[in-house]
């Protein structure tokens, strides 16, 4: 480090290695490089030893995926058969036979290749050098005189930190390698931020900008990831105090080689190999002592990327430690030779071009069934209340459906291309992909059937193939053009020209959201017509897409003013955000937004089933039905599992703020979405409480708002309470003109019926749930305790998901002693 001290031992380590130092040749231990010292890339196989032998640095030949001779700069393990690689130099841009390595006479380190093009060198050494050194640690430096460190290696890590290396968090970063065999960068990292939180991230892989991260220490003032000398592995602050174990040690490190490697696929592991062959119950080779996370097929989860296998593929594990990407049957891997670039039909797909009166082929189709199989992104259409039958001829029928999801009477609609797909016991049911009936013959005729070999035979099916690949390659390469043209500087220029859009502009621009003119969305609108609904940030009206074959959206327009000020430009860019970067099928999905001059508009997916509110209490002309019992439980346990991924599930915490039966939205198939983010409040995941102004609306607010404390999500658990006494009584939570008195107040009438034992009042008018009393004390006894006017005694929202489905045996709550009187 240019400009730090170092530590004592190192210090004193160095100016033993000057005293001790005398003429070696290359290949053995050595104490200095000195000025003027090179090792070349070839046939030779020279490198420069660690005083003990166990680390080597200079070329490693990279064989492989027609690389030829190619040449790796790097460090590695030199005592173990299998010279396994812990840094390196040009990972990214391999030399060839004849490239170098030199220490120059003024100080540099240049890698150059046999030309004498500089490939490589640490830029901020500055002068001063006077020696290199290969550590016993396996750090490479560069030192003055004095044994001060110009330069190190463990400052600049690639894929691996070794004991005794420290990470600050400074941007610091571990960049996975793409496989086992090609080094260079890969699709995930780990990276310590600033704010001291570590995570471990995908990638926008060619591009190393973050996805979203799978795994979070939800660390606070963290200053370094340390891994001491013991081998665990820990995230330290700046005096010290240790606030997270990643790994323990669980070997010596006088008997074990020790490493922390981000692996080719996203998962951090603890490696230990033994450094003597006598020890009976170790393998002469690596072995896993620990990783994270435990199982990255089921981590990953985000809507951005591939996942751990890529598109259309699924992650599996295998012997309960590594991830095995697998293809659909019909399907092949896009490249044979990397299993995690995603998987192609082998066969074609089901035409929707009209033909002799018939528009479609679906009888040329079956289905392939994959148990406990989930592929979470490609849902476009749900279907309730249907069976498996009903399921596989709704897929049949839609020439656009490539697989179905059936689980417990639901039936999720699916399209190309689907990411995170992986098999897992907990998943249930079990997902349907559509076949043609000719493949799934001759696969039955042959069961050692071989897709090679099919490709060869069937010329079609592999020009299909490649269109597939291509068509999935060239999406990619638009997404990053889209990306790129959105960073470009003639667009800042043109967003500076519009000061109060800089914020909502820039809170979209890690999003994949479409940007509308004013001009389309006043002609999708058809002038701003029909209403849908209103609020208090603005009026939501129905309008049509022209460009996505008639898409109906709604779109929000928020309300105009004079001059936009800060608040209104801050919620704008709030709910883009916010509802741009998450996805879950219970929360509805933003398609784009307009921010042109004096005009904000949200233009949202159409939710064709209006807001809860409209059908439990009726709502304009009362063109909704009031859904039965069987559906009203099924829009409970939907809006209790969109605000768990609220809470819990997305990496920045979201408190909604504002839960009420008119911000949740129904779908085709009555599926509950959580909608209007504009007022949510956001906190990191290490948080648990914020201060804010009052907001939400009056019935459903926690009491402490009114006491001018710090709330948490404990805020979004009273309303959903307040919202689950409505679905179960389907009634207002207030009623002031109501017949009997002691029933005016939702939330005192659902108490003392209960304490009274006479739950039945609350649903005597409805067959279907007095038939299912069990689950209707169990619904109120959960709502009683979200509603708690302590904070405290509220569960958190995935409690409450495993109180309502029966997981979790709910308790009695106490009296929730109503606030309403002060709303």
């Amino acid at each position: 480090m240019a400009n730090c001290q170092p530590t004592l031992c190192l210090s004193l380590s160095l100016l033993l290695l000057l005293l001790c130092s005398k003429p070696v040749n290359s290949q053995q231990p050595q104490a200095n490089i000195s000025l003027g010292s090179s090792l070349a890339a070839g046939a030779s196989q020279d490198y420069w030893l660690s005083p003990s032998g166990d680390f080597a640095f200079g070329f490693q030949q990279v064989t492989g995926g027609g690389r030829g001779n190619s040449f790796l700069l790097a460090i590695w393990f030199n005592r173990i058969p299998q010279r396994t690689v812990v840094w390196s130099a040009n990972r990214n841009e391999l030399v060839p036979d004849g490239s170098t390595i030199k220490l120059t006479e003024d100080g540099n380190l240049i890698l150059a290749d046999p030309s004498g093009r500089p490939v490589w060198n640490p830029n901020s050494v500055g002068s001063g050098v006077s020696y290199g050194a290969l550590l016993d640690t396996g750090n490479f430096v560069l030192a003055d005189r004095n044994a001060t460190v110009l330069w190190e290696s463990f400052d600049q890590p690639t894929d691996t930190i070794l004991p005794m290396q420290t990470l600050a968090n400074e941007g610091t970063e571990l960049i996975a390698k793409y496989s086992r065999t090609n080094y260079s960068n890969g699709r995930f990292k780990l990276d310590f931020q600033t704010d001291g939180n570590l995570e471990f991230e995908t990638t926008h892989y060619p591009q190393m900008r973050s996805n979203y991260p799978y795994y979070e220490s939800a660390t606070v003032t963290a200053d370094n990831l340390s891994y001491n000398q013991s081998g665990s592995l820990f995230i330290a602050s700046t005096n010290g105090t240790i606030l997270g174990n990643v790994f323990d040690n669980r070997e010596s490190r006088n008997d074990f080689y020790q490493r922390v490697t981000i692996d080719h696929d996203g998962v951090v592991r603890q490696y230990v190999h033994p450094k003597r062959n006598n020890m009976s119950r170790w393998p002469m080779e690596w072995t896993v002592s620990d990783s994270q996370p435990p199982n990255i097929c089921t981590g990953i989860k985000g809507f951005i990327g591939n996942g751990a296998c890529g598109f259309n593929s699924y992650c599996q594990m295998e012997s309960g430690m590594f991830p095995r990407c697998n293809c659909p049957q019909g399907y092949v891997f896009m490249d044979p030779t990397d299993h995690s670039s995603g998987c192609v039909r082998n066969f074609a797909p089901q035409d929707c071009v009209v033909k002799d009166g018939n528009d479609d082929d679906g009888d040329q189709f079956d289905f392939v069934e994959m148990v406990n199989t989930d592929f979470p992104n490609g849902d476009y259409q749900f279907l309730n209340s249907v069976s498996e039958d009903m399921c596989r001829e709704a897929c049949l029928s839609d020439c656009l459906c490539d697989a179905v999801l059936f689980r417990d009477g639901q039936c999720y609609k699916k399209r190309m291309p689907m990411s995170n797909g992986n098999v897992d016991p907990a998943n249930g049911g079990k997902t349907l992909f559509k076949v043609r009936k000719t493949l799934l013959k001759i696969r039955r005729q042959n069961s050692t059937y071989s897709t090679a070999g099919e490709r060869k035979k069937n010329d079609q099916s592999r020009k299909l193939m490649a269109t597939a690949g291509w068509v999935l390659l060239g999406s990619s390469v638009f997404v990053n053009l889209m990306f790129i043209v959105g960073s470009c500087p003639w667009r800042k220029k043109n967003r500076r020209m519009n000061r109060v859009g800089d914020e909502s502009d820039e809170a979209m621009e890690s999003a994949n959201l479409q940007r509308f003119t004013y001009r389309e969305m006043e002609s999708a609108t058809g002038g701003f017509k029909q209403v849908l609904g209103s609020g208090a940030s603005g009026t939501v009206y129905k309008g049509v897409l022209g460009e996505r074959a008639g898409e109906l959206v709604a779109v929000k327009v928020l309300d105009n003013m004079p001059e936009r000020d800060g608040h209104d430009v801050r919620e704008f860019a709030t709910e883009v955000k916010i509802i741009g970067g998450t996805n879950h099928k219970n929360l509805v999905k933003l398609v784009g937004y307009c921010n042109e001059g004096q005009h904000l508009l949200l233009v949202y997916e159409f939710m064709s089933n209006g807001s809860l509110a409209d059908s439990l209490f009726g709502g304009g002309e009362g063109t909704f039905p009031r859904p039965n019992w069987y559906t009203r439980t099924q829009i409970a346990y939907s809006v209790a599992r969109g605000l768990v991924y609220l809470h819990d599930e997305c990496s920045t915490q979201i408190i909604h703020c504002d839960i009420k039966p008119q911000n949740i939205l129904l779908d085709q198939g009555m599926t509950a979405r959580i909608s209007d983010f504009g007022i949510s409040k956001l906190m990191k995941t290490d948080q648990t409480r914020t201060t804010t102004a009052i907001r939400g609306t009056k019935g459903y607010l926690a009491p402490e708002w009114f006491r001018n404390v710090p709330v948490t999500a404990k805020v979004d658990v009273h309303s959903f309470g307040i919202v689950l006494l409505e679905l179960v009584c389907c009634r207002k939570s207030f009623l002031l003109d109501f017949e009997k008195e002691e029933e005016m107040v939702l939330v005192d009438w659902a108490y003392d019926c209960y304490s009274r034992g006479k739950l039945y009042k609350l649903v005597e008018k409805d067959e279907d749930a007095m038939e299912d009393l069990k689950k209707v004390e169990r619904f109120v006894k959960v709502a009683l305790w979200c509603i708690q006017e302590d904070p405290s005694l509220r569960p958190g929202m995935k409690k409450v998901v495993h109180m309502l489905e029966g997981a979790v045996l709910v308790s009695e709550p106490p009296d929730p002693s109503s606030f309403m009187s002060a709303i």
